[in-house]
C-alpha cells in the first residue's frame, strides 16, 4: 500500500510514541526523514536515530530514539508538540523574512530549501526560504 503523505506518518508516530511513553520508534526510512531526524537530533528534541536494514524483508528501517527528562515517575518528554505545516494538498512555502518563529524562539521549524533541509534559525541566517515541512516544540 503506497503512503499519501510520509512525512506527516513520521510526525504522528513520533507523537503517538511520545504519548505512549515508548523509548523508541521505527519507521520505513528515506532521505527526507532521515534528515529531518537530524535536525531534531541537532536541535535536541531527540537522543538519536539510526538507519538498519530489516532482516526479513531487507527495507531500510528509521529508528527514533525519544528523549525524556525527568525521574522515572516524573518523566515526561523532551517534545510537548509536533505538527505538520506544508501537506500534499496544500503546500505552505515562505520567503527568508518570513519564515515563523515558533513560541517565540521555544521551538523550531523545519523548512525544505533549495540548500537542503534544515531549521528556520539556519535558513535565517543562510538567507533562504523555502517550504515549512513542520514545526516542534
Amino acid at each position: 500500500m503506497s503512503m499519501s503523505d510520509p512525512i506527516s506518518d513520521m510526525l504522528t508516530r513520533i507523537r503517538n510514541g511520545v504519548m505512549a511513553g515508548l523509548s523508541q520508534v521505527a519507521m520505513p526510512s528515506s532521505k527526507i526523514k532521515t534528515e529531518i531526524a537530524r535536525i531534531l537530533k541537532d536541535e535536541g528534541f531527540i537522543e538519536s536515530f539510526e538507519v538498519a536494514e530489516e532482516q526479513q524483508t531487507g527495507f531500510k528501517v528509521l529508528r527514533v530514539k525519544i528523549k525524556y527528562v525527568g525521574e522515572h515517575r516524573e518523566r515526561r518528554s523532551v517534545i510537548s508538540g509536533i505538527e505538520r505545516v506544508s501537506k500534499p494538498g496544500r503546500r505552505i512555502y515562505t520567503k527568508k523574512q518570513d519564515i515563523p518563529w515558533v513560541l517565540s524562539g521555544i521551538g523550531i521549524a523545519i523548512l525544505s530549501t533549495p540548500k537542503g533541509v534544515m531549521s528556520g534559525q539556519r535558513a535565517r541566517k543562510m538567507g533562504v526560504g523555502g517550504e515549512i515541512l513542520c514545526k516542534v516544540w
